[in-house]
Order: structure tokens, then C-alpha cells, then sequence
């Protein structure tokens, strides 16, 4: 975006355009209601109330920047078509606002995109273009269509009508949590986090901002500390909704005038956060909208201005989608539950005479360590035995005390049993 829409959009009455958005996504976006967590709340020692974006039509909140900008759009601009790019939430969510204001819309969309949501874009109606390893890549592509076949370019978070459309979300929270002190959003691009700062700061500016953004994905926090928009080198987290190289210019200039602080997390607090919402809340979050819930734990020490202000803290992070497909649950529930202490796997050598299977079984028995899988394999020994037999396996478990207790009767039995995760 040019210096000068930057500067004339935030010129404009913020509240008045915001309450239009509110009153233009009245009966076609969720009100998602708040969920508390009182698992977060004791694993952090604050109040955490859940602000489920997940539950959301298109299952995110895309759902309201795209259709308040498409809502904004003209009869003429309508009949030109719309043309976009996202790494899926944003596609789905320009898919069905098109799709309701009757307009084609053509979705540019990164070759990373999981197939979920390529096909939940086309479900819509939309034609679905892959093209990219990136988002930035997909956008360079989506723009260039715009300019040469005229169609109207819906962006995904640099927009001024998109990012108030975002920014109801922060509106439903100030009025169903009168109390909220610190509210942490998901930064990419930083469309939902400029409309929610800037609804904030608009309405309750006491109320803090904070970011969160995987280790990998450092355009945001590079941005900030120089001053001005830098794009990173390269981006790699798991966390597709947020792997922007480059933050926007107007949700740049919100976020750092706005932005109280910024909390990263790594991937591994993402993985376990995703696990931890299927296990306690019944939720399915992707992994961008565990961003939000992975810093939570991490406010105090990480944020100067968190863990610095008075009083009690009542804090709702944005989950910002669930639009995950059932590969990546399996994987990311496996590896959370490896990093948990839930899953072991180890190798033990054995003498190849009869029944030193069954002894190992009987200890794992007596240990109560429930046996996934098992491979028995004479080829793999490193000849420790005259005559050995190299067993792996793979056992559920009820945490690290429980994997120690494992192992150490393993090893009173006369076994050097090898971890291997």
C-alpha cells in the first residue's frame, strides 16, 4: 500500500467504520461466544477466557474482513469479479462473501496450502489457482491478474475495510468480557492484529494488545524493532496462517503505534497447545490459531508490560482458525505427545533363545505401559549377544516419571534399553 492510502486511511472516523462493520456482518458472521479455560487459567495463574474464532463461519475470522470489504464494494466493482490471495482462511472467507454479494472470485493460494483448504475455497464457488511457495508469491500473482483483467483485489489483511472487519472481534470481546485486561492475537500479515488494536484503542485503550508469532516467522518482530516494514529472509513454521514475509504497510503503521507488546513462541508450543485443545476443550485449532494460545504461558516472562501491570490479569487469546486437515492433527498429536512424555520408543538387545520376549512384555505389563507396536528384528543386533535379537518399541505412557520407572526396571532386569524418543 502507498504512503498516501496509508496516511488517509488512518485519517479516517475509526469508530463510526468500525460499528458499520459490525452492522454489516449482523447475521452473516458468528458472534462467537467466549469459553473460559480453567485449564490455561491454572496452568498460568490469570484469568483465560478463549475467544473461539475457530467456531466461526469458514471456520475463521476471515470470514469477517473478507465480506465487510466485499459488502463496501460497488455494483460496477461487483460485476468485475474479485480476485485474491491467502493461505486458505482469507480465500474461504472472499469465497463466501462473493458467493452471497453474487460475484465470481478467483483465489490465488500458496502450493503449501493444505488440500483442506483448497477444496472447502472451491466448495464455495471459487476458482482456485495454486501457485507459489509462499503467500508473498501467490500475491504478487493474484495482483498482477487484477491489474490486467480488472477484477477487484480483495488483500488479506493490508486493507482498510478488511482489518475493521477484524476488528469486531476485539468489539464482541469489550462487551462479553467487561473485565478483560490483555487480549493476545496471531500476527501474519497483522490484518486481525491492526483491527483488533485498533477497535481496542478506539474503544478501552487501557485494555493491552499483545502479539504473538512463531520463531519462524520473524517478519513482524523484525519490523517492529527497526522501525519500518522489513521482510525476513525466509519463513518456515508450521503455522501457515501467519507465514507472511512481509507485514503490511497500514496494519504496520496500526500496530506499531497500537501494539503493547510481542510474545514469540516455538513450534513445539504450538504443537502441544493444538494437542491440549483437543484434549481438555474438544476444540480443533490450526496451528495459527494456537499462536495466540502457545504465548500464554510465556506473557510473564516474555512481556515487560504483561508481566509489569497491577492486579489481577483477565486475558482472552483469539483462536483464529480450525481449518486443519486430519494428516497434520495426526502428526502434530503424535509429536505433542512424544514431547509430553505420552509416547516412548526405545531399542533393548536381546539373546536370541525363547522367552526373552515374553519378559520384556512382563515388565512393560507390570510398569503399565500399554505396547503400540513392536519389531523384533534378528538382522538389526550389533552382535553385544553371541546370538542377539534387536527389539524396538513403541509404548504409551503417562508422563517423564513414568517413562524413568520404565526404563529403570528394564535395567534392573539386566537390560540396556536405549531411548530413542
Amino acid at each position: 500500500m502507498e504512503q498516501k492510502d496509508v496516511l488517509k486511511a488512518l485519517q479516517r472516523d475509526h469508530a463510526a467504520e468500525l460499528k458499520l462493520a459490525a452492522e454489516r456482518l449482523n447475521g452473516t458472521a458468528k458472534h462467537t461466544e467466549i469459553i473460559p479455560s480453567q485449564v490455561l487459567s491454572e496452568m498460568t495463574g490469570h484469568t483465560v477466557l478463549l475467544k473461539p474464532e475457530n467456531l466461526q463461519v469458514t471456520g475463521s475470522f476471515k470470514i469477517r474482513g473478507a465480506y465487510n470489504k466485499i459488502a463496501s464494494l460497488s455494483e460496477e466493482e461487483l460485476a468485475r469479479g474479485i480476485v485474491t490471495a491467502s493461505a486458505g482462511n482469507h480465500a474461504q472467507g472472499v469465497a463466501y462473501a462473493a458467493r452471497e454479494r453474487g460475484a465470481k472470485a478467483t483465489i490465488l493460494m500458496p502450493q503449501i496450502t493444505p488440500p483442506l483448504k483448497v477444496d472447502a475455497t472451491k466448495a464455495y464457488g471459487a476458482e482456485v489457482v495454486l501457485h507459489g511457495d509462499v503467500f508473498d508469491e501467490a500475491a504478487a500473482y493474484a495482483a498482477d491478474l487484477s491489474e490486467k483483467q480488472g477484477m477487484v483485489y480483495v488483500p488479506p489483511f493490508d486493507d482498510y475495510e478488511v482489518l475493521c472487519g477484524q476488528g469486531t472481534i476485539a468489539m464482541e470481546i469489550l462487551d462479553d468480557v467487561p473485565d478483560v485486561t490483555d487480549i493476545v492475537v496471531p500476527l501474519g500479515g497483522g490484518g486481525l492484529g491492526a483491527g483488533v488494536a485498533l477497535a481496542v484503542k478506539t474503544f478501552r485503550p487501557e485494555v493491552r494488545v499483545i502479539g504473538a508469532i512463531p520463531e519462524g516467522s520473524p517478519a513482524f518482530k523484525n519490523s517492529l524493532a527497526a522501525g519500518r516494514v522489513v521482510a525476513a529472509d525466509q519463513v518456515v513454521t508450521s503455522a501457515e496462517g501467519v507465514a507472511v514475509k512481509r507485514p503490511g504497510d497500514l496494519t504496520f503503521a496500526l500496530l506499531n503505534e497500537f501494539l503493547d507488546d510481542l510474545v514469540t513462541v516455538s513450534e513445539r508450543d504450538i504443537s502441544e497447545m493444538i494437542l491440549l485443545m483437543l484434549e481438555k476443550h474438544k476444540l480443533v485449532v490450526e496451528a495459527a490459531g494456537a499462536v495466540s494460545l502457545a504465548a500464554l504461558e510465556h506473557l510473564n516472562l516474555r512481556s515487560r508490560k504483561f508481566a509489569s501491570a497491577p492486579g489481577p490479569h483477565v486475558v482472552v487469546p483469539i483462536i483464529s482458525g480450525g481449518n486443519i486437515d486430519t494428516v497434520t492433527i495426526g502428526a502434530v498429536i503424535q509429536k505433542g505427545m512424544i514431547a509430553r512424555g505420552r509416547i516412548m520408543n526405545f531399542e533393548v538387545e536381546l539373546p536370541d533363545t525363547p522367552g526373552q520376549l515374553v519378559k520384556v512384555a512382563t515388565i512393560l505389563a507390570q510398569e503399565r505401559a500399554n505396547v503400540i507396536a513392536l519389531d523384533h528384528d534378528q538382522f538389526k543386533a550389533s552382535g553385544v549377544y553371541a546370538n542377539a535379537v534387536a527389539l524396538g518399541v513403541t509404548v504409551e505412557t503417562n508422563g517423564p516419571d513414568h517413562i524413568d520407572r520404565i526404563l529403570a526396571a528394564l535395567r534392573e532386569a539386566g537390560y540396556q534399553p536405549r531411548r530413542i524418543y
